[in-house]
C-alpha cells in the first residue's frame, strides 16, 4: 500500500509545530523531543516524515554552530576506543599488524596507521577503513 502525501495535512502539521531556525537550548530541546517522538512512532505518515526531515536539518544546523567538533577524534583514538569496547589487548591485534613492535608504536602514537593496516582493521572491526586514516 502506497501512502500519498497530503499537502493540507502537512500544512496543518507545520502550523502545529512551527519550524524555525533553532537559536536557544530550549528550542533545541523542544526540537529533539519532537524528533524523538516521531522516530519512535509506529505508523509515521508521509507528512510526518517530511516534518521529521525538516527538524533533523534544523537540529544539525544548530549543533554544528553550537557544538563544533574540533577534530577531537584521531585514527589512533578510534582504534583505542574500539579496542576498549571489545576488551582487546595489543596482542589481540598481532594478526593485523604482524609484529608487537608495530602494534606498540601505533598504540603509543609513535607510528600512523597505514592503508594496509587500516583495511585490515576495518575488516576486523567491520567498519570503514577510513576511520583509521587521517
Amino acid at each position: 500500500m502506497t501512502l500519498t502525501f497530503d499537502r493540507n495535512t502537512y500544512i496543518n502539521l507545520l502550523v502545529e509545530v512551527v519550524p524555525q531556525p533553532i537559536q536557544t537550548e530550549v528550542e533545541y530541546q523542544r526540537a529533539l523531543t519532537l524528533v524523538e517522538a516521531l522516530m519512535h512512532k509506529a505508523d509515521v505518515t508521509p507528512e510526518e516524515e517530511r516534518v521529521l526531515d525538516l527538524f533533523v536539518i534544523l537540529i544539525e544546523k544548530f549543533e554544528s554552530e553550537q557544538y563544533p567538533l574540533q577534530n577531537l577524534s584521531t585514527p589512533r583514538s578510534r582504534l583505542l576506543h574500539l579496542m576498549e569496547s571489545n576488551n582487546l589487548r595489543e596482542t589481540d591485534l598481532l594478526g593485523i599488524f604482524g609484529s608487537s613492535g608495530i602494534i606498540s608504536e601505533v598504540i603509543h602514537g609513535k607510528r600512523e596507521i597505514g592503508k594496509t593496516h587500516a583495511q585490515k582493521l576495518g575488516d576486523y572491526f567491520k567498519v570503514s577503513p577510513a576511520l583509521f586514516l587521517i
